[in-house]
């Protein structure tokens, strides 16, 4: 079989249509621990991984790393995400150049998050101060497919829905080939996001973006970073077991598996799984997907 080499053909590519995101460890002896769960992923069969993008720069070299073990000694696809954080023009040019040599072809397209006390973003002075810009410069080098982040219930910044509609609009055409969401709890969100993109002629694939609930603090904490909310139910649910971790963490797993079916149902291409360098949370959820046979687009095909 011939080599992808696109986001379009690697969704079609016979793999099981999910994929998972992974973030760097902090110092290079934790890098066995994190290269043994990546492996441990490679018995999903996922059509392509991802590796997260140390803003303050101290990991970054570590994404590089965990991207070409991913490439090179798993044979699975690796995705490389890239920020406007902390880079000039030159500085992003070689590291393009870097992934071109190691064979990796697909890229994370991101603003990146802001890297200073005040939490405002402030691009580097001869760099990109938005995604799509960094977009349409990778673009240039026609070696990229390119991936690009969207917020099924708005990013934190955005003044409007029609504003952030209308930018992801421009990423798309800059030359992102797929979207792939933040995290959501509520199908309806990313039902009406994708909606709503079509009606301003998004045609790209809009891949949701899945974490499962593992932590109480933790999940308020993300929530609250990415804009996303947490519907009622699942608020009085975990009310009742918070103190429980393992309770949590079960609860976790159902919650997502009922989240991707209803997706699965309305034939979503492929789902994302956040996977905060664990295993067993979202292994469980895929085999469960498995064991139910309900298939990504809703037909009874292998997760």
């Amino acid at each position: 079989m011939k080599e992808p080499t696109s986001f379009i053909q690697l969704l079609g590519n016979g793999s099981s249509r999910c994929s998972f995101e992974f973030f760097p460890p902090k110092s290079e002896e934790e890098l066995p621990k994190v290269k043994a769960t990546l492996r441990r992923y490679t018995a999903q069969r996922p059509c392509f991984m991802t590796v997260t993008y140390g803003a303050g720069g101290g990991t970054r070299h570590l994404t590089r790393e965990l991207t070409t073990f991913i490439q090179k000694d798993l044979g699975i696809p690796a995705v490389a995400h890239l920020t406007c954080v902390g880079h000039s023009r030159e500085e992003i040019d070689k590291i393009l150049d870097e992934y071109e040599t190691l064979g990796i072809r697909y890229v994370l397209a991101l603003r990146g998050d802001p890297d200073n006390e005040e939490g405002v973003f402030r691009p580097h002075p001869e760099g990109f101060s938005c995604a799509r810009d960094l977009v349409a410069h990778i673009q240039q080098r026609r070696t990229f497919s390119i991936a690009v982040a969207g917020y099924p219930e708005g990013h934190p910044e955005a003044q409007s829905r029609t504003e952030e509609l209308e930018y992801l609009r421009q990423k798309i055409e800059a030359g992102a080939e797929i979207i792939l969401t933040q995290l959501f709890f509520d199908a309806d969100a990313y039902l009406a996001f994708v909606s709503d993109a079509r009606d301003v002629g998004i045609t790209a694939p809009i891949i949701p973006g899945i974490m499962p609930i593992g932590n109480v603090k933790q999940l308020k904490k993300f929530t609250v970073m990415c804009g996303a909310t947490i519907p009622d139910k699942i608020v009085g649910d975990l009310e009742d077991i918070a103190s429980d971790k393992e309770a949590v963490r079960a609860y976790g797993v159902k919650a997502a598996v009922e989240l991707c079916e209803v997706l699965m149902a309305n034939g979503v291409p492929a789902i994302h799984f956040y996977t905060l360098n664990k295993s067993k949370q979202v292994e469980a959820i895929c085999e469960q997907l498995r064991d139910k046979r309900i298939g990504i687009t809703g037909n009874r095909e292998e997760f």
